[in-house]
Parts: C-alpha cells; sequence; structure tokens
C-alpha cells in the first residue's frame, strides 16, 4: 500500500517501538497520524515530539483503554457483561476501540501495544487462590468471583479480536500490522527473568501463551474475506532504547529513596515491611540509566547483563519500525509471521482432492445399496448447516431437479414440501430424530422429544421474532417465504453458469453448468457450500 496521503492510527503510539514507527511513517508523508496511548497526557507528549518532523501530516492524538468501554464509569459488573457476553451489534459502539476505528476511519492500523502483557498480568492465579481459599471456608464473596473473572485470559482475548476485526471492516481499513512478542525476549521455558519463585513463571507464561494465540487468531483474520491485509513482526529480543541519561530512578513511577540501614540482629522471625529497619531519607537515588520503554529503566550493569551474548540480546525500535513499514509498502521482510504461517501450515492436498472422489463415490453407493439418503447427523454444526442441508434434501425428494425448483411458484413449492412429509412420513422422521424440527405453512410443527435449537428453553414464551431466530438457526422452514428464497438462490446459481461463455473450456470457472450436473440433480452438499460462501461470506480465501 502506498503510505502517502494515507491517515494511520498508531494504537501504543507514545511507546518506543510506536514513536519509532511514527518517525518512520513521517518520511512517507502520510495525510494524517493519529497516535493513541492509555493516557491523554502521554498522547500530548508524543505528538509535540513528532510535530518538528511531521511537515503537512497532521498529527491527532486520543487516549482511553482499548480493551475497556467507551462509558470509563462502567459499573465493574457491566465490564465483565462487556467482555464475556454475546457480542451484538448493538453492543459495538460501546467498545473504545471500536469508537476509534468506526469513528476514524483509518486506513491502516499500526498496533504498538502489548496485548499479551496487558491481558496475561492480570493474574488469574492470584485471584483464583483468594476465591479458593473462600471456596474453602464456605465465604465467597462477590468482590473476589468478579476479580476472577476480570482476569480470565482468552475470554478477553477473543472480544478484543471480535471488536478490533468488526471496527475495522466496518471502517474499510486496509492494513492491520501487529507487534506482537515472545513474552520471554526470545528465551526458552528456562528464562531467568521473572520477578517469581517459580522458574519458569506461571504469570510469564501465561503472556507467551496469551501471545500465541493472539497470533493464531491474526491468523485466522488473516483469511477472512472482508479483513484487512493482516501482519504481525514479532521481536523475540529485547527491544532498546528510548533514551540514556544520568538522574533520579523511579521505579513504577515511584521514586526510590535511599536509607540509612544499621546492623541489627536478624532474629527469629522476617517481615516484608519493617518501617523501623532502617531510617528514611528525601534523597532520591540517582546514576546513570537507560530507558527501554515499556521494560522499564535499567543500570548499566542490568543492561550489560540482559544483553550479553547467549541471553536475551536486543533489537532497535528503528529496525522494527522500518521492516514494518517496507512490508506495508508490499515488501517481504521474511519477518512477518502470518505469512510464515501461511507457508508452514499444511493445507489442502492433491492427495486428498483426488481421494475425496472415491470416498463419496463408495459412500454413495452404500446409500444406493440400503435405499436410504445420507443427509446429516447434526456433527458438524452448526445446526443451521443442519437446517439448510435438510432443506436441499427435501427439495430433491420432491422436484428432483433445480429447474424444477426455479420454475415452482412459492407456493407450489410449499404444498409439494407438504404433502412429501405427510405422505412420506420416513422422510420427515429422519430430520427430527437428530434434534431439527419441521416448521410447516400452515404453523404445525414436526419435531422429536429433544430438539437442538434452543438448546435450553423451558416453556419460553414463543413471540414472532424468537420464532424467526430459532427458525433460522437450526429449524427446517417450509413455509411460502422460505421456498421464496430457495427458488431465488436457484435462479442466482442458473444465472451465474448461463453468464459463463459457452466457449469458455478453460480452468477460470469452478462453478460452472457441469459443477452443477446441467441442473438435473439437486445436490444438497455442494448447494449449502454455495450458500455459505456466497450468501453467508463464509468462503475460504487461503490454501
Amino acid at each position: 500500500m502506498n503510505i502517502e496521503g494515507k491517515k494511520i492510527l498508531v494504537l501504543g503510539g507514545y511507546g518506543l517501538v510506536g514513536m519509532a514507527v511514527c518517525r518512520e511513517l513521517l518520511e512517507r508523508k502520510p495525510r494524517e497520524i493519529q497516535v493513541h496511548s492509555l493516557r491523554q497526557e502521554e498522547s500530548e507528549e508524543a505528538q509535540q515530539q513528532l510535530l518538528p518532523f511531521a511537515g503537512d501530516t497532521r498529527i491527532t492524538v486520543s487516549s482511553g483503554d482499548i480493551f475497556g468501554p467507551v462509558d470509563q464509569e462502567a459499573s465493574d459488573l457491566d465490564r465483565l457483561g462487556q467482555q464475556l457476553g454475546q457480542l451484538r451489534d448493538e453492543d459495538l459502539p460501546s467498545f473504545l476501540l471500536y469508537h476509534l476505528l468506526a469513528e476514524g476511519r483509518p486506513d491502516i492500523v499500526i498496533d504498538c501495544v502489548n496485548t499479551a502483557t496487558g491481558i496475561a498480568y492480570r493474574d488469574v492465579y492470584s485471584s483464583s487462590e483468594k476465591v479458593f481459599e473462600q471456596v474453602a471456608a464456605d465465604a465467597v464473596d462477590r468482590e473476589a468471583v468478579e476479580a476472577l473473572l476480570e482476569a480470565l485470559y482468552i475470554p478477553r482475548l477473543i472480544r478484543h479480536i471480535q471488536v478490533l476485526y468488526r471496527g475495522m471492516s466496518d471502517a474499510d481499513t486496509g492494513v492491520y500490522f501487529k507487534v506482537g512478542t515472545s513474552g520471554t525476549g526470545g528465551m526458552g521455558l528456562n528464562v531467568p527473568y521473572t520477578h517469581s519463585e517459580e522458574k519458569p513463571s506461571r504469570v510469564l507464561l501465561s503472556k507467551s501463551a496469551v501471545a500465541g494465540a493472539h497470533s493464531m487468531l491474526l491468523f485466522l483474520m488473516a483469511r477472512t474475506p472482508d479483513a484487512p491485509i493482516t501482519k504481525e513482526i514479532k521481536p523475540a529480543a529485547a527491544i532498546a532504547w528510548k533514551k540514556i541519561a544520568h538522574g533520579p530512578i523511579y521505579r513504577g513511577r515511584k521514586p526510590i529513596r535511599l536509607v540509612e540501614a544499621r546492623p541489627q540482629p536478624l532474629g527469629e522471625v522476617f517481615s516484608t515491611t519493617e518501617p523501623d529497619a532502617a531510617a528514611s531519607t528525601d534523597e532520591i537515588l540517582q546514576t546513570a540509566y537507560i530507558d527501554t520503554g515499556e521494560n522499564g529503566i535499567f543500570s548499566v550493569e542490568e543492561f550489560a547483563l540482559l544483553t550479553t551474548a547467549r541471553q536475551m540480546e536486543f533489537v532497535t525500535p528503528e529496525e522494527i519500525a522500518q521492516y514494518m513499514v517496507f512490508e506495508i509498502e508490499g515488501g517481504n521482510t521474511g519477518h512477518d509471521i502470518i505469512n510464515a504461517l501461511d507457508n508452514a501450515v499444511l493445507g489442502p492436498t492433491y492427495r486428498a482432492g483426488l481421494m475425496r472422489h472415491w470416498a463419496l463415490e463408495r459412500m454413495m453407493g452404500f446409500e444406493r445399496q440400503g435405499k436410504t439418503k445420507s443427509v446429516a447427523f447434526e456433527m458438524l454444526g452448526p445446526p443451521r448447516n443442519t437446517k439448510l442441508l435438510f432443506e436441499a434434501h427435501l427439495l430433491r425428494e420432491a422436484l428432483t431437479t433445480m429447474t424444477a425448483v426455479r420454475e415452482s411458484t412459492p407456493e407450489e413449492l410449499a404444498k409439494n414440501l407438504d404433502t412429501l412429509v405427510r405422505e412420506r412420513p420416513r422422510i420427515a422422521n429422519e430430520v427430527v430424530s437428530v434434534g431439527i424440527p419441521i416448521l410447516l405453512e400452515s404453523g404445525e410443527i414436526l419435531r422429536g422429544p429433544e430438539v437442538i435449537v434452543p438448546a435450553n428453553a423451558d416453556n419460553q414464551t414463543l413471540t414472532p421474532d424468537v420464532l424467526e431466530n430459532w427458525v433460522h438457526d437450526g429449524w427446517v422452514d417450509l413455509r411460502v417465504a422460505n421456498c421464496a428464497r430457495w427458488i431465488e438462490r436457484f435462479q442466482r446459481i442458473h444465472e451465474e453458469t448461463a453468464a459463463i461463455p459457452p466457449d469458455d473450456t478453460s480452468s477460470r470457472y469452478l462453478r460452472n453448468l457441469r459443477f452443477w450436473d446441467e441442473e438435473k440433480r439437486i445436490q444438497p452438499g455442494k448447494i449449502v457450500g454455495w450458500i455459505l460462501s456466497v450468501e453467508e461470506h463464509g468462503a475460504r480465501t487461503k490454501r
């Protein structure tokens, strides 16, 4: 993509890599760079640092927690519901990330936020230990349970990706580039840098686990037709540096104050906090340090240790920024892990494609031999696929050919299907036996003792909206309106094949007249595959 004239949203733009990326982007003259950070003062500081190099590029700012709601005053319970509940279209504007994307409509999104750290360091282990203790004492309180739910990693990560994908789709974003992490600076399970007695630390490994899960979700997003071009670079080393200076030393935004200690007996007991152990002073520790951004500041010897041979070593933020921009512009650095996964995974094979024909031929032979039809068992899922397969099957039993369905009226089709299930009950019974009800135009229903949709209804009031949702998700619908939909589908397939030049015998077209057996047969599997690919936009894009 040509960066010049484009709007770019940089999430985590105040950070070490974020600033390097912004500086690299400014050389390509984008129309606007929107710097987003957790705190407004950070975004504004980044803006001031970038303005001298901006030229005609606008530098705008925004702030807030991209994992949270727009309403910063939302209750803890509302926040939990946002993360753990079902995501509905009407809920999307309540997420800050969606608001940023839908309102700003960036052409490119560069995500420098350390998502894995932000999610994994909520520490599900400490929260669960507290709940375990309370369960053992039969005294579980709401606050502890809420803290445990708040700390769950995977639901939060999944919701983040769902909102990110929907927001970028609605904003017509062209490229999404993630700066990921290995979680350990490229080291293994023997990583010696951990603030824990465990080696390796559960929390640190959780960070790596979330980082890996995040990459796999981005791998899936990259295979989604209406998603932006999706890339990720995953540094496997420490990243440094932002500045080198001599000055006061802060840890966690608090200065390290010097104390005056004196020798004293060790004693038989010991406490982490002992105010009388040393006298406090107003003097702040000052010395030389290197600022590595998110990872904090290190002393001379700490930095020497971290970056020495066979430890984490390090990579500079400018290198990361250069690789990212080169990839966005269409270059190939070899460091995009989404592309690496695409090349490493084992996709569909020629052998499997060849043998598919034999497998189907053998199965159909058994069908003929047993005088049965093998349609659906509701093991593939979701129930909607089973419903569609059975609807196509009933059309096949009632009218045989796609042409006959296409040339029927909706009323004629509904009448034929109604007659079929009444006069040949075996066909209907096979449908309802797997848990799929059949709804007739008369309003009558054929069902078994158990249905799959709805899953847990108990004397639930049946409103028109509820009924239509259930029918859509997993009921065979033989009403006139749905018959009209099937006629329209077959007409569309007919028009697609008719538009193919009859003398074009090249490999260009997949679903030609031969594919549909000249519309002489109704083939449920092929037809539902077409519905999922064309109507419901569920097609595979990569192999």
